[in-house]
């Protein structure tokens, strides 16, 4: 097949969805399908008229554009299928304040919350205590992520955020273990547990650094806990109406409590990243993985 490899774009998150690319391109053709970059950055006009083109989209973005679902919305006005969600599904997932809502809504526990879209009066103070955990509402690979112990903390990591015209979410810190669990069609995956080694939570720098976190899949968990763990990450994907894949992160208490935090639809895309980890404990070399992903898209969307 003729593929469009849409990569790029403007969000903060632009230089991790490139780094992916040369893997993305290289086990895509190992599969015989001829590859076509686009970097959404500098041909966006032209998109609806490459992916008519293309017998397929192959997404690969973070943030918005991508995540928020307006590439999705044109590739569906050209005809073309893609792997992952559609519009609708990718802007609520995208943004964590909608996504809770719909969390709570099924039955799924989730942290409390609070919302600002913009910076809050002089007065205002926030509903919860301290420590706060203070991110971009509508943000992802931890940027622009922190934890407040103090009023003068949460004021700056507010000012930051809204400093790049986003909006804010805030929660309470939560003890507990990072995990995360993947879907791929109507399957949910082997969770990984994920123990940061430069600080004490999940942040960019422990993300993408060389060392940076220890990322263990299967996660050695007891079986109960894994099998609630991906009973409550389908419930998430299907009540965001989600498609083909997604991530959904949780915080695990020591009692084996499960909080959800969020759920990714475009999660990365390198060998090494997080849910082509997972496929791989299940049994799929990286190319199987993405063939997977180009399958569950042509049977939802395929000409």
């Amino acid at each position: 097949m003729k593929i469009l490899l849409i990569a790029g774009g403007w969000s903060s998150e632009r230089d991790v969805s490139l780094s992916a690319v040369p893997g993305l391109a290289a086990a895509l053709e190992e599969l015989g399908h001829t590859v076509a970059f686009f970097d959404l950055l500098e041909g966006f006009d032209r998109l609806t008229d490459a992916a008519r083109e293309h017998d397929f989209a192959f997404i690969n973005l973070h943030g918005a554009p991508g995540e928020d679902g307006l590439v999705q919305a044109l590739l569906d006005r050209a005809g073309c299928p893609y792997n992952g969600a559609g519009p609708a599904g990718s802007f609520l997932a995208l943004n964590k304040a909608a996504a809770k809502q719909i969390f709570r809504a099924a039955g799924l526990p989730t942290a409390d919350w609070e919302y600002l879209p913009q910076q809050p009066a002089e007065d205002w103070e926030p509903r919860m205590a301290y420590p706060i955990f203070v991110k971009s509402c509508m943000g992802g690979s931890s940027l622009r992520l922190g934890r407040a112990g103090s009023r003068g903390e949460l004021d700056a990591l507010m000012s930051d955020i809204f400093a790049h015209g986003e909006s804010v979410l805030l929660e309470p810190a939560l003890p507990g273990r990072d995990v995360t669990c993947a879907v791929l069609g109507d399957e949910a995956l082997p969770p990984i547990l994920i123990l940061p080694q430069m600080g004490d939570y999940f942040d960019f720098a422990s993300k993408y650094s060389d060392g940076g976190a220890r990322e263990i899949c299967p996660a050695p968990i007891p079986e109960d806990v894994t099998r609630r763990m991906q009973e409550m990450t389908l419930t998430a994907v299907r009540a965001l109406g989600l498609d083909g894949y997604g991530r959904a992160d949780f915080i695990l208490g020591e009692d084996g409590s499960l909080t959800i935090l969020e759920v990714n639809t475009l999660p990365g895309m390198t060998p090494a990243s997080l849910v082509p980890k997972a496929a791989a404990a299940a049994g799929m070399t990286f190319p199987q993985f993405l063939q997977r992903l180009i399958d569950l898209g042509l049977a939802k969307r395929g000409r």
